[in-house]
């Protein structure tokens, strides 16, 4: 959990406590505001000391008991303000994968200069039907969310509309080894090298691969994506980074530019999608 993140966790934990010791009721112990909520003590002593992350619903609760339900928009924004930063898979996951998609596509949508990096897999905004299916199901499996892999495909596929749609521009970076990526079945995998090979030469996508043999300056690292000059995300593990100083935003570009240092693009870069088409054993 980065510190910027576990600072502003802790500072709303202490907004909370002040409102217990200060509302128009006067002071209410720990142990009494948790029988007025219905909690343990416990989550009361976790939020004021920065060791939770309230919902808000339990801000709206917290705000009611102590008598100033008007705060509750301050206590809301507050949380916003760092949520943006790290979003919680275990929580945004909670309802499926659909909703996260349909975040995404409203990011997207809201963008007209993507740059993007995938070490890992192939770039959403390229994928088949098919591929994306297979990788969903992966990870609804993994996570253990509710399974709604179709709608999941379904709006993942409608993101990729934004690819038709004038003056907008995908600058993505793949590494070879994100083609390779036995995510799928052997034909499902040969389609999306495929759809790749289509792709190369659209007006509005430039598409490079990183080969397995080109000389790296920097360690390809975790995929990323810069959304114009207002927002870039990482993905890890446990949640996705949401980054929007503009510092960090131009790290991430000069990353990307030197990772595209390595790639090749146009007809070279057919050819490396055509040997991996090669010797996938169909």
């Amino acid at each position: 959990m980065s510190t910027d993140y576990q600072r502003a966790r802790v500072e709303l934990g202490r907004r909370l406590r002040e409102l217990r010791v200060e509302g128009p009721d006067g002071r209410l112990t720990g142990t009494e505001l948790a029988q007025r909520l219905g909690w343990p003590q416990s989550k009361v002593s976790k939020l004021e000391n920065g060791r939770q992350t309230p919902t808000d619903d339990d801000l709206r609760a917290w705000a009611d008991a102590v008598g100033q339900p008007a705060v509750f928009a301050e206590l809301r924004s507050r949380l916003r303000g760092f949520e943006s930063h790290i979003r919680s898979f275990r929580r945004h996951l909670a309802a499926g994968l659909t909703p996260v998609q349909e975040t995404w596509n409203a990011l997207v949508g809201e963008s007209r200069t993507l740059h993007v990096w995938d070490s890992h897999v192939v770039n959403g905004m390229l994928q088949t039907a098919d591929y994306a299916r297979d990788l969903l199901e992966r990870h609804a499996e993994f996570r253990r969310t509710p399974r709604d892999t179709e709608d999941a495909v379904r709006a993942r596929m409608k993101r990729q509309e934004w690819l038709y749609r004038p003056g907008r521009q995908l600058n993505v970076l793949m590494w070879e080894p994100a083609l390779r990526a036995q995510v799928c079945p052997p034909e499902v995998l040969a389609a999306q090298m495929d759809r790749l090979l289509g792709v190369v030469g659209m007006d509005t996508v430039h598409l490079g691969i990183v080969p397995l043999e080109a000389t790296l300056r920097l360690p390809p690292g975790n995929g990323f994506w810069i959304l114009d000059d207002r927002l870039v995300t990482v993905e890890d593990w446990h949640a996705e980074l949401w980054l929007d100083d503009a510092e960090t935003i131009a790290l991430y570009r000069r990353v990307w530019d030197t990772l595209a240092e390595s790639a090749v693009f146009g007809a070279d870069a057919q050819q490396v999608i055509a040997r991996v088409r090669r010797s996938i054993k169909v």
